[in-house]
């Protein structure tokens, strides 16, 4: 069974969704700390003078010793107003615009109160628009508190991982010879973006998911 494992994400970009297409299972790691100018809680996407940001706010007391999951977006900013706004003004001219708006209007609509709840339920609906049928766990929900290497070779052990899909960064830390020692082969995706039509000229890689969604999907 071939396993991957990720932080939550914002308007995840292509080479995390396609990570999850090609595994078994995906376990939604939101049992870490938030990180600091991570994709958790932003991404990117163009518009007419490039690429930009949209972020969404937290609760910022204590939220660097804080785990994922205990994360809350700020409740005192309309940010999910102003992030349809931008999305709405950079792809309306996009071919069926109307159609997915409402789609993503309605996700938006949602009431999640912690940021990791609004991811997974976002991420829910990307897999299912994107037709992938990925198994997905959390890991809040697999009492597993070790750190780095051994929280994923443990994770991979608890879930009966045969293969673990690992991306680029995981050269940096991971201990390979745990990995083959417990039966585990490890693997590494790869993901080198193709361009597509995109609005607004020349083509800009690494956009949020939602770029690809209304120019291509």
């Amino acid at each position: 069974m071939i396993v991957s494992i990720h932080q939550p994400a914002y308007l995840p970009w292509l080479g995390y969704v396609d990570r999850i297409k090609k595994s078994d299972l995906f376990i939604f790691l939101d049992s870490v700390q938030f990180e600091k100018n991570s994709f958790t809680n932003r991404n990117l996407i163009k518009g007419a003078n490039g690429s930009h940001w949209l972020t969404i706010p937290i609760n910022k007391k204590g939220h660097l010793s804080k785990s994922l999951i205990d994360i809350e977006m700020a409740s005192d900013i309309d940010w999910r107003k102003n992030h349809l706004k931008s999305i709405k003004s950079n792809y309306s001219k996009s071919a069926e615009f109307h159609s997915k708006y409402i789609k993503l209007y309605n996700l938006y609509e949602n009431n999640e109160t912690h940021l990791a709840d609004l991811c997974f339920n976002h991420l829910l609906f990307w897999l299912e628009e994107f037709d992938i049928k990925t198994k997905i766990i959390r890991s809040s929900s697999l009492n597993i508190s070790s750190r780095k290497s051994d929280l994923i070779l443990d994770i991979c052990q608890e879930v009966g991982a045969t293969t673990y899909l690992s991306g680029p960064m995981g050269k940096n830390y991971l201990e390979e010879n745990d990995f083959t020692s417990n039966g585990i082969k490890l693997d590494y995706h790869y993901f080198e973006p193709t361009p597509y039509p995109q609005l607004f000229g020349s083509f800009i890689p690494f956009m949020g998911i939602v770029d690809y969604w209304f120019n291509v999907k």
